[in-house]
């Protein structure tokens, strides 16, 4: 594809995200980058591009595009109704897209963010190596808004030799599975258990720094300030309320709370697709995803 996609509407929120910027935590830089990073490389194998080219990463849907020129485009992610040029597209395969057709999409019915991949990729100018929104930083470009062009760029492989990405299909309650933290002997002994075997509720006031989480508290048996220290995307940080924060893509890059535990890195794209209201679960990483 060649020419611009031009934003009609962005939706509830959306970004042009990546893979981040790896290698500058020690500037105080997060990798930030797609949340759910599996989706965005399948979006771009889909359409012919490297996967790490940058893409569109729409949040519960609502966004609206227009295209300027020819080309093909795929869609991943959170699964909902999506329309190019007035008729219906599905998920998870490459289509071609006419001069100035439109593609609206719905709020999705399960999961949270969806994927546009444009073949060629989306080639706003890099910041630090990423062209990718980081929403606590403030690096890469502004969210999306009405009136958004954004160029599309010729960094490509071989056309795409399949029609469609068989996918295994969002769960509406996630089981992630968790690693102890290196802060787990501030809390009291039950604590890992404790997430083993609650339920917790993703609340509203969750974003791309992280999931906040509602359920069975955890109590410190270790009280004092503890020095701000690396965290890992997936840590879950326990502030003194006892309810757990599970670190999502834009998270900070030193933490004042203890980290109780770690979500393996191939867990947080089902993480990011929790919506506010969607009940998860945590199990042990190396018990083949079995609640505990």
């Amino acid at each position: 594809m060649s020419g611009k996609v031009e934003v009609l509407a962005p939706g509830l929120f959306a970004t042009v995200q990546d893979l981040g910027r790896p290698g500058y935590t020690a500037l105080g830089v997060g990798r930030s980058g797609a949340a759910d990073r599996a989706a965005l490389r399948l979006a771009n194998r889909l359409v012919g591009n490297p996967e790490s080219n940058a893409a569109i990463e729409a949040t519960f849907g609502g966004l609206a595009v227009r295209f300027d020129g020819p080309g093909l485009i795929a869609l991943t992610g959170a699964v909902g109704a999506a329309r190019l040029g007035g008729r219906a597209i599905g998920p998870n395969a490459p289509v071609l897209v006419r001069v100035g057709d439109e593609l609206r999409l719905g709020a999705p019915e399960v999961g949270l963010r969806a994927y546009l991949a444009v073949r060629g990729g989306i080639d706003v100018p890099p910041v630090l190596g990423g062209r990718g929104t980081d929403t606590l930083s403030g690096l890469g470009p502004e969210p999306l808004a009405a009136g958004t062009t954004l160029p599309v760029g010729e960094r490509v492989l071989a056309w795409p030799p399949v029609d469609l990405a068989p996918c295994a299909a969002l769960v509406p309650e996630p089981v992630l599975r968790l690693i102890p933290g290196p802060r787990l002997d501030f809390f009291t002994p039950d604590a890992f258990d404790r997430l083993l075997s609650g339920r917790y509720l993703v609340s509203a006031e969750s974003n791309r720094v992280g999931l906040r989480l509602d359920g069975p508290v955890l109590r410190r048996a270790r009280t004092g300030e503890l020095p701000p220290e690396p965290a890992a995307p997936g840590a879950v940080q326990v502030p003194p309320s006892g309810q757990p924060i599970l670190f999502l893509a834009d998270h900070p890059v030193t933490g004042g709370y203890p980290v109780v535990a770690v979500v393996a890195e191939d867990d947080l794209g089902g993480a990011a697709q929790a919506r506010p209201g969607t009940r998860l679960r945590f199990a042990r990483y190396g018990r083949g995803c079995l609640p505990a």
